[in-house]
């Protein structure tokens, strides 16, 4: 990973001590975003973003860590995830199975793909350094489909791998450890494929989930918090940004009180005691730096109320997508998630 950029979306660059100089400018969402309303409703993807994406390489001949390739989920939704397979296994004539994480991309709904470079790499890390198999899912994108598109596609996705004939998943996948992974609105993904996912634990054919692993989740609410007023011009996601994502992401006419988007709306908090009777644990790990902190500590605080076996990262320095773009900090949250995914038993 490259820390030439702090996030491929904006092109913001970081100052020389990894801070950010902050701005009173005025920022447009829509231009920062690259996307363009029309006057009928509609919305124009514009070209200004020049994203690299990965392509999956499954030749094991490379001098590659990883081998990759990529499977359709549904083709009418063109969705389908990359999985992602440490070669080690390879080498050896029985390996031990790894366990399955399934991993939803950031960039607030509206941006990116699991082929954008900055997250194919992130997954190889996590496959390599904590072993385990990644199958990162394409979702569809805000605007042109609305939440709850991702959601549903999260819990497509989850009931599709427990029923794919693949060969790399029925071979070296240890479907009894389960994880449901994210970054950002890929982590509120994950959450809220959680949250189905709990009500179909009978219908999930050999999928044993064991927790959920939430990098930043990307939620929101009508009234400020700390956090929010103390970064809101952050540069990277400032709140006007971010409430354009909401914007965008929500149903037409909602606001950030919506169950797609706060933790408090709809009956979320309920399920969490289903959560601990499935002794589901959760790792939620966030930086003070982030605006969005805050709002991760809520979810911390009602998950603890209902008995949730909670693992808290909270670091005081770092700000929103650290991990993607500093690599001690990636390090750092792997080494958590490995042990996260393979805890020691006393």
């Amino acid at each position: 990973m490259s820390n030439e950029t702090i996030d491929p979306r904006l092109q913001i660059r970081p100052n020389p001590d990894g801070s950010f100089t902050m701005s009173n400018e005025t920022i447009d969402p829509y231009h920062r975003l690259q996307i363009q309303p029309n006057p009928d409703g509609t919305f124009t993807r514009l070209n200004g973003l020049a994203i690299p994406h990965t392509a999956p390489s499954s030749d094991p001949s490379l001098p590659i860590p990883v081998l990759t390739k990529d499977i359709t989920i549904n083709p009418h939704n063109h969705t389908w995830l990359r999985l992602f397979l440490p070669r080690t296994l390879l080498s050896s004539s029985n390996p031990n199975k790894l366990p399955l994480i399934l991993f939803f991309h950031g960039s607030g709904f509206v941006l990116l793909s699991a082929a954008s470079s900055v997250f194919h790499d992130f997954c190889v890390q996590i496959a390599d350094s904590a072993q385990a198999i990644v199958a990162s899912v394409e979702y569809r994108l805000a605007p042109e489909h609305r939440l709850p598109a991702a959601y549903d596609d999260g819990a497509e996705a989850l009931r599709w791998i427990g029923n794919c004939e693949d060969e790399w998943l029925n071979q070296y996948a240890d479907y009894s450890k389960c994880y449901l992974m994210g970054n950002s609105a890929g982590a509120t993904i994950a959450y809220q494929t959680g949250l189905r996912a709990v009500e179909e634990v009978n219908d999930l054919d050999r999928v044993k989930i064991q927790g959920l692993i939430l990098r930043q989740p990307f939620f929101g609410g009508v009234q400020r918090t700390e956090s929010e007023l103390r970064l809101e011009n952050n540069p990277l996601i400032p709140l006007s940004v971010t409430d354009s994502m909401w914007e965008l992401a929500l149903p037409t006419g909602a606001d950030r009180d919506h169950e797609y988007c706060s933790v408090r709306a709809g009956n979320g908090v309920e399920k969490f005691e289903k959560m601990r009777e499935l002794g589901w644990r959760v790792l939620v790990s966030g930086n003070n730096g982030d605006p969005l902190v805050d709002r991760d500590k809520e979810l911390v605080q009602l998950m603890e109320e209902k008995g949730v076996k909670v693992v808290k990262d909270f670091q005081e320095e770092g700000c929103h997508g650290v991990e993607l773009f500093d690599p001690l900090k990636a390090n750092q949250f792997i080494d958590l998630v490995k042990q996260f995914i393979n805890p020691i038993c006393v």
